[in-house]
């Protein structure tokens, strides 16, 4: 049976991810209960100085993120935009395609390890976080780890 349209959240056991992302800096992702203004406020206000640019899709959960202190720009998927040159300069600067990336990523990585429990998840999530963040590979990656572990 297919699964309805739409977002998840904990009590459906299609537990929400957000996440946000740097361009060419760190990513942050976190479980959430759900996928609503009050619960992604205290996130972005806590990882994302104000004043910052944020760029979104259309999602109406970002709609506030001017009153909270930020700007905002967004490309409206659902009518086919996925990136704008707001200036005309040629440079498509306005795109959430980073965060997209990272999302195509974690799910390929994620695919294999199925039926991952909600309790698990943050686990799974925080470790993808980190090797994301600390890019390096291999053998590399595990010297990372134990500094990290050990620190």
């Amino acid at each position: 049976m297919k699964a309805k349209p739409g977002r998840g959240t904990l009590a459906q056991e299609k537990p929400p991810i957000f996440g946000m992302i740097q361009r060419g800096g760190e990513v942050v992702v976190q479980m959430l209960s759900n996928l609503k203004q009050a619960t992604i406020a205290p996130v972005i206000q806590k990882m994302v100085s104000p004043g910052t640019l944020i760029y979104t899709d259309e999602y109406s959960i970002y709609a506030r993120i001017t009153e909270w202190g930020y700007g905002h720009k967004t490309v409206n998927h659902g009518q086919g935009e996925y990136a704008r040159d707001e200036d005309g300069d040629g440079f498509y600067e306005v795109h959430v395609n980073t965060m997209e990336g990272f999302w195509s990523l974690l799910r390929s990585w994620l695919r294999p390890h199925r039926g991952i429990s909600q309790d698990k998840l943050p686990l799974y999530l925080g470790f993808f976080e980190f090797v994301h963040n600390v890019r390096k590979r291999g053998k590399t990656l595990l010297s990372s780890l134990l500094e990290c572990l050990l620190s």
